[in-house]
């Protein structure tokens, strides 16, 4: 696979920089773009990028040694040993770059948004379309105002569709974000209680993510979840399909089964506005009953592109879940479901909800969930109120807004066995008095808060 045509000479004129080195080299033809030293190969262009630990103009040597082709760089490198662009700055660069190359590309584009489940739909997507077309998708969820022009610029010329995750915490970064991808898809999972320290509501979150549709030509698509009322209501501007567990979408999902550690059966039915009808039996091999919503849009926006009902099952059926993202295991002592990539009020309840699904003793370690704002105290406390109405059988809190978490456990009076540990290592020593085998543990809290040691202390319990 190869790039498109993307020379020095022109990355200079894209991005507004001078051309430093020898004129004969202007003409050389990029192979890739890359921002870490240790990943440069033959012919790429690499991005010397400020960082808070490292500053990428102090590898540009390693880079060229490595056999980069040349550096994108925003200070004279002296001494080098290659051609360079100078800028005024590499971010602001590299995002005019990924746009200029985006725009090289008439291939459909689908930029996945939303509060929650952002990677699992846009993962689910790119396994359904991957069934019929060479297909790029965000790597992980590099899906920031670095990681989405590197994504960009990842494309290949036999690169047929390209799954792009978008994620912001301000106002202003959607419209950034979507100048560059500019999607002729716009897939968008739920509007949810998250980044409301910038955001400030839920109507700020709506309007920070609908950014979007002013990059969308007439003839795009909002695919949409319509069991959440904002979207439901959403007016986008172009046409909008819904997806959902309700009778009024458009995709819905029936007879929604846990098959354990299988994962979920459902039937997915279409019911299109011009009669596109019909109805899919499908296995989604994730676990977790919320797991649905990121088959749904995945299988809408499939029909839109063409796909049959066959490609769509086999390509739900070959998704795989992506770090530590509703990752269901037996340790052969207990059962761990890890959900600690991140969480939010939407996630954390929709958590809950599939581990009181399980059979046997429910055990719930939770932590604090960041970026929630001035009613972050009362969000972690009806989670608190939540899990003892869901059955939850042992509630273990860990870190200080979790606390309310503990708290609003306590206040419903239900005999639920209950702690609060305000530090992760007080809770280690406890762990092998608390977990008992054969039990089913959901570890989750916000990335912040680093619950991968749990599940690692988890793991060797025996």
């Amino acid at each position: 696979m190869a790039m498109k045509p993307l020379t020095l000479e022109t990355i200079a004129r894209v991005t507004g920089g001078a051309y430093v080195g020898a004129d004969i080299l202007k003409n050389t033809a990029i192979t890739g773009v890359v921002h870490d030293n240790r990943k440069v190969k033959e012919g790429n262009l690499f991005i010397c990028i400020k960082g808070a630990r490292a500053d990428g103009h102090s590898f540009s040597g390693s880079a060229f040694d490595a056999g980069a082709a040349g550096c994108l760089a925003e200070q004279p490198l002296p001494g080098a040993r290659g051609p360079y662009v100078l800028v005024d700055s590499t971010l602001e660069a590299v995002k005019a770059l990924g746009e200029y190359y985006r725009s090289l590309f008439d291939i459909p584009v689908i930029g996945v948004t939303g509060s929650v489940g952002k990677t699992t739909a846009k993962e689910m997507t790119a396994s359904v379309l991957a069934q019929k077309y060479n297909v790029l998708k965000t790597p992980e969820n590099l899906n920031n105002e670095l990681g989405v022009p590197l994504t960009l610029l990842s494309m290949q010329a036999e690169h047929e569709a390209a799954v792009i995750e978008m994620g912001i915490s301000d106002f202003g970064e959607m419209r950034r974000l979507a100048k560059m991808v500019r999607p002729d898809i716009c897939l968008m999972t739920a509007i949810g209680h998250c980044h409301l320290d910038t955001l400030g509501d839920l109507d700020g979150v709506l309007k920070a993510k609908s950014e979007v549709f002013e990059f969308m030509k007439p003839e795009g698509l909002a695919v949409v979840n319509g069991d959440d009322p904002l979207l439901f209501a959403l007016e986008p501007g172009v046409k909008k399909r819904t997806f959902g567990t309700g009778s009024h979408n458009h995709v819905r999902a029936e007879n929604i089964k846990a098959s354990g550690p299988r994962g979920i059966t459902c039937d997915i039915v279409f019911n299109g506005p011009a009669g596109e009808n019909g109805r899919v039996g499908v296995l989604i091999p994730a676990f977790g009953s919320h797991m649905v919503l990121g088959a749904l849009p995945a299988a809408l926006i499939g029909r839109e592109l063409g796909l049959t009902d066959d490609e769509i099952r086999l390509g739900l059926l070959n998704y795989t879940t992506v770090g530590s993202r509703s990752c269901l295991f037996d340790t052969g002592y207990i059962t761990i479901i890890d959900d600690c990539y991140n969480a939010n009020p939407n996630s954390m309840s929709a958590a809950i909800t599939s581990l009181c699904s399980l059979e046997g003793r429910k055990v719930a370690i939770l932590g604090d969930m960041l970026e929630l704002g001035r009613d972050t105290d009362d969000l972690h406390r009806q989670i608190g109120v939540f899990a003892a109405n869901s059955g939850v059988d042992c509630l273990i809190c860990c870190g200080a807004r979790a606390e309310f978490i503990f708290k609003g456990l306590i206040s419903t009076g239900k005999s639920v066995e209950a702690y609060h540990f305000p530090l992760k290592d007080a809770l280690f020593s406890k762990l092998p008095a608390l977990i008992k085998q054969g039990d089913n543990v959901l570890v989750k809290a916000s990335h912040g808060m680093h619950f991968e040691e749990i599940t690692a202390e988890l793991k060797k319990l025996r």
